[in-house]
């Protein structure tokens, strides 16, 4: 697929990774059309992708949710510019909790976000790239979906269900005969992102993320990448891939521990929260990419330490390897001078 002068349509780009996802699209001189609740943000977005390389932007007001809103958007991309040829669902919302304590209405709230809202954006982006016979859908999963976690179990069965969409899409597609049209399901570790915070709270605890985590600038390039190379399922941060190893091969264990840690670090012990719905109805004044988790420095600390951890290593173990006698694969002096005198008294040709 070529990737200049292309069209993505991206939902939830008001903040976040769809946010991040609009401007490096941008920069690559996509043409992007932005979906979301908060217009004045939309259009904010809009105009900052408008300044890289004068790249095509177009802001659709847009809740997913409403299956004849999500029609109405690729009309309009296809109005404007007469195709799709990827479409990022992006948008979620969240409810901390145990179940019985989260309002059925709120759990509703979180599952037609990211349960129907991916539907119909699949819907809509799958009859335009049928009429054109090719282009690729990307539906943002969650680690979670993998490796479930506790008191977040709207949001937790949500991304399960969207990373099963994508399998069932992908052999519908396969039956059908298009094979040059894509869905790749994308499983982020934790973002820095203002999610934590816009989410609805039942817990009575204060929400923070679990770490490690990761900037949206990360799940933004391997997003950008799947344009050229799509495939089936693709992780955000060694951490997400570990925890998806980890729950299928040891389920129970992995229970026990992300039970453990959620507790103990997502959730505050110390600093209470009122009961809050969040943006899981409105959305929150304001709008940005990252959440003020110093995801960035995180990560560059993250780095840092293992390439300091495994230069210690190997140092160590080729102090460990290195011959008595000195650097590894020399012959001391004086042993070498007895090989050579009974090599003479020996002769060339003799045994041993």
């Amino acid at each position: 697929m070529r990737t200049r002068n292309n069209v993505v349509v991206i939902t939830g780009a008001s903040s976040g990774v769809g946010r991040a996802c609009a401007g490096r699209f941008a920069a690559r001189g996509w043409t992007v059309v932005l979906a979301g609740r908060r217009a004045a943000e939309l259009e904010e977005v809009a105009r900052r992708c408008r300044r890289r390389r004068r790249a095509r932007a177009l802001a659709v007001p847009t809740d997913v949710t409403d299956p004849a809103a999500v029609d109405g958007l690729a009309r309009r991309a296809l109005a404007e510019y007469g195709r799709i040829d990827m479409w990022v669902n992006s948008a979620a919302v969240a409810a901390f909790g145990p179940l019985e304590s989260v309002p059925p209405a709120v759990v509703r709230g979180v599952l037609d976000t990211g349960v129907l809202g991916y539907v119909h954006g699949a819907r809509a982006a799958l009859a335009a790239m049928r009429a054109q016979g090719s282009g690729t859908l990307v539906n943002i999963s969650s680690a979670v979906g993998a490796a479930p976690v506790p008191y977040n179990s709207a949001y937790v069965m949500a991304k399960s269900a969207v990373r099963a969409l994508g399998g069932s899409l992908r052999q519908e597609l396969r039956l059908s005969g298009h094979r040059d049209i894509h869905v790749c399901t994308v499983l982020p570790a934790t973002l820095d992102t203002p999610f934590f915070g816009n989410a609805a709270n039942y817990s009575g605890r204060a929400v923070r993320p679990l770490s490690p985590v990761y900037t949206p600038e990360r799940a933004a390039r391997r997003i950008v990448r799947l344009a050229r190379t799509p495939r089936r399922e693709v992780y955000v941060g060694p951490a997400a891939r570990a925890l998806a190893v980890l729950s299928a091969l040891a389920p129970a264990t992995t229970e026990r521990f992300l039970a453990r840690q959620m507790d103990r670090h997502h959730l505050s012990r110390t600093v209470a929260a009122p009961d809050t719905r969040g943006n899981v109805f409105d959305p929150p004044a304001g709008a940005a990419r990252h959440g003020g988790w110093h995801g960035r420095r995180r990560t560059a600390l993250r780095r840092l330490t293992t390439a300091a951890l495994l230069t210690t290593l190997a140092l160590t173990a080729g102090r460990a390897l290195r011959p008595p006698g000195g650097a590894a694969g020399r012959m001391p002096a004086a042993a070498g001078r007895r090989r050579c005198a009974t090599r003479r008294r020996r002769g060339p040709w003799s045994a041993g």
